[in-house]
């Protein structure tokens, strides 16, 4: 196993028992549907994507960072600039275009109906953020290695964008409880889990906000940002209403999802 997998895989273990343990200790809301069965679901479905995502994409957007910068290829490779600040830049445009692919998934139908599934979850919790159906993630990966392609990202900014992707997304989907003056302040540099639960509302207008996954910027620049919930965060209703009663996803039911839902509402206009 490479070096920079054991660092992603370390840092997404120790993030998942970190926010899954804070969970336990002080949750922010009371969860409606069986853990056993959710986690079940959805830790099996990251186990697949992952296996999937190295099929389709041997050696992953890191082996396309290498690529382009052997050929110097890519918007970044033809300047000169500390490391530094070019692996800034690049995590930066890597996240806004997470964020540009993150609205076309709510609004073009036929993506939505693979995405639906990760807005498919009971409760919001830790595992919540590892969620995704496979097609998703390949179409995902793919636009992340265009991306590094295009911006000729440097192999170490694409390993730590992925770690704090993954790790932010665990955080912001977390069931955790934080003092509301602690939330006001990290909201200026990172998305809180308050922030991103609704994007996970019921209601349509707060499931179409709110779609960065590491800065809020983003989000409040394109006047996508909702700051509270019209129910708050612990009358808010979460998933999707539309499906009719409540059902706990396995894994077959989650591959199969896209192919026998109904879109409902939420897809909208940009």
């Amino acid at each position: 196993m490479a070096t920079q997998d054991v660092i992603r895989i370390g840092s997404y273990l120790a993030v998942l028992t970190i926010m899954a343990t804070w969970e336990l200790i002080a949750p922010r809301r009371a969860l409606t549907a069986s853990k056993l069965c959710r986690w079940g679901g959805n830790l099996t479905i990251v186990v697949l994507n992952t296996a999937i995502a190295r099929v389709f994409f041997m050696g992953g957007v890191v082996a396309v960072a290498v690529l382009a910068q052997e050929r110097g290829w890519g918007l970044l490779n033809l300047v000169e600039g500390p490391a530094w600040l070019e692996a800034g830049a690049a995590i930066v445009l890597l996240d806004f275009i997470i964020y540009w692919q993150h609205q076309v998934f709510h609004f073009v139908p036929l993506l939505w109906r693979f995405h639906m599934m990760h807005h498919s979850d009971l409760d919001l919790d830790v595992t919540s953020g590892v969620r995704f159906h496979p097609v998703e993630i390949v179409i995902s990966v793919g636009v992340k290695a265009l991306a590094v392609l295009v911006l000729g990202v440097a192999p170490l900014a694409v390993v730590v964008f992925e770690i704090i992707l993954n790790a932010t997304a665990l955080f912001n989907h977390s069931n955790v409880r934080m003092p509301l003056w602690l939330d006001r302040v990290l909201r200026s540099v990172i998305v809180t889990p308050d922030m991103h639960r609704i994007h996970h509302s019921a209601a349509v207008c707060e499931t179409n906000s709110n779609y960065g996954f590491n800065v809020p910027w983003w989000d409040r620049l394109f006047g996508t940002y909702c700051a509270e919930p019209a129910l708050g965060q612990l009358g808010m209703r979460i998933g999707l209403e539309h499906l009719g009663p409540p059902v706990c996803l396995n894994l077959f039911m989650m591959l199969r999802f896209p192919f026998v839902s109904s879109l409902g509402r939420y897809v909208g206009r940009m």
